[in-house]
């Protein structure tokens, strides 16, 4: 039976985005985004790859573990939360991954080389990722690839660059994890040091690239026309949670992004094209489900073992102090690179801070510092295994490359910490 309902995925994931927005006016819809959501992860199991099965089974047993212990206890914090934890970060992955129709065709073949394509490729990886997610490696890898490798400045620059974007794009799902698990945060409140940090990010690499290490570089050729979409939708959405910030940030992008992208797309005739991205491409969304939900279950497991244990967990007289953020920045960073994704450790580490009632905009700062420097360094992150198994970029090179970008990142944002949250 689920091999004929898998001919159906993309249309459930569809499903999925569209009862998502319908419930936001019927609430009782809830309940139905959250069996469609489950339903794609049974249908897709037997195709998933043996990792993604291992982390999930590791999450959904610990997480079942935990909440089974804390209920023989007397805590129980009910069925609709274990379902539907991390729920809102799927509608918002399916309507990010529609951007991906506006992926420009490049159809030059002289690719630049010099100090002004380093700069070029590193803007342009931040600035179209930051709207088209991952797909844009894709884009730029095989273009820039030779002999099914990137050179090492390549790899460099597209890993550090595109994880950038982390830092300020509400497209990225680190802005879903961050709004999630630091419910309160003021989106308008990380946009300025998010900027920041992503700029420090794109010249430090850029310096060390182009003048440090002064390695050849062939770069992508950026043309100001393939900046437009992601600068006008980025624009949008920005400009719109500041004039309606009644409307939750991922509820705007849900609203923007597909329709947008229909209208954007390149690709003709608009129609076939559409049906196949929904009964092929956005399948590849599927991975996410799984680690999600799953990774839902398990917060919602250790948030429960929180609340039987909560002398273990306790910090009184603790507060969200400016050491406190360079301890948990430099734990989740580490979890990171030795690949753990760092939902998980977001995950395992918000129900412990936010009791402390922090800044939940400082928070979500943090969260988004820990996502954007782990995954632009780490060769166990999805960015990194784009890279070493597509490009065949060696893990080692990758941590050995990144090492030394890692701890000033993570210096330079405990310093916009202390002087931007004061």
């Amino acid at each position: 039976m689920f091999n004929t309902l898998q001919r159906y995925t993309g249309w459930l994931i569809l499903s999925t985005l569209l009862l998502f927005l319908a419930s936001k006016l019927n609430a009782s819809l809830g309940i139905a985004v959250a069996a469609m959501a489950w339903l794609v992860v049974i249908i897709e199991w037997s195709r998933l790859s043996a990792g993604s099965r291992k982390q999930a089974c590791f999450l959904l047993g610990t997480g079942i573990a935990a909440l089974l212990f804390s209920a023989w206890h007397g805590t129980f914090l009910g069925w609709e939360k274990v379902m539907t934890q991390n729920l809102q970060l799927l509608p918002m992955f399916i309507a990010v991954s529609f951007l991906a129709l506006t992926t420009p065709a490049v159809q030059d073949d002289n690719l630049p080389r010099g100090k002004r394509a380093i700069i070029t490729t590193s803007v342009g990886t931040t600035l179209i990722g930051a709207v088209i997610n991952i797909s844009i490696l894709f884009v730029l890898g095989d273009r820039l690839e030779r002999n099914n490798t990137l050179s090492k400045a390549q790899a460099i620059l597209l890993g550090r660059s595109f994880c950038a974007a982390a830092w300020w794009s509400p497209f990225f799902i680190s802005a879903g994890v961050a709004l999630t698990y630091a419910p309160d945060m003021q989106y308008s409140r990380t946009l300025l040091p998010g900027i920041i940090l992503c700029a420090f990010a794109l010249c430090f690499s850029i310096v060390e690239v182009a003048f440090i290490r002064r390695i050849e570089f062939t770069g992508y050729p950026v043309r100001v026309e393939s900046m437009t979409v992601p600068l006008l939708l980025a624009t949008a959405v920005i400009t719109g949670h500041h004039f309606f910030p009644e409307v939750g940030m991922i509820l705007l992008i849900c609203l923007v992004a597909p329709p947008a992208a229909i209208l954007l797309m390149r690709s003709r005739p608009r129609l076939p094209h559409l049906h196949d991205f929904i009964s092929n491409r956005i399948v590849s969304t599927v991975s996410q489900f799984v680690l999600f939900l799953t990774a839902g279950v398990f917060s919602v497991g250790i948030t429960s073992l929180i609340h039987v244990y909560p002398e273990l967990f306790n910090f009184t007289g603790a507060t969200f102090s400016h050491g406190l953020f360079a301890v948990v920045s430099a734990l989740l960073i580490g979890m990171g690179l030795i690949g753990v994704h760092p939902l998980v450790g977001i995950s395992i580490l918000s129900p412990l801070l936010l009791p402390l009632h922090p800044d939940n905009s400082r928070l979500a700062f943090l969260f988004l510092t820990s996502w954007a420097v782990s995954t632009g360094s780490s060769p166990l992150s999805g960015v990194g295994l784009v890279l070493t198994s597509r490009y065949n970029v060696s893990p080692r090179a990758i941590l050995a490359n990144n090492f030394h970008y890692v701890i000033t990142m993570w210096i330079v944002a405990n310093v916009v910490n202390i002087l931007y949250f004061k």
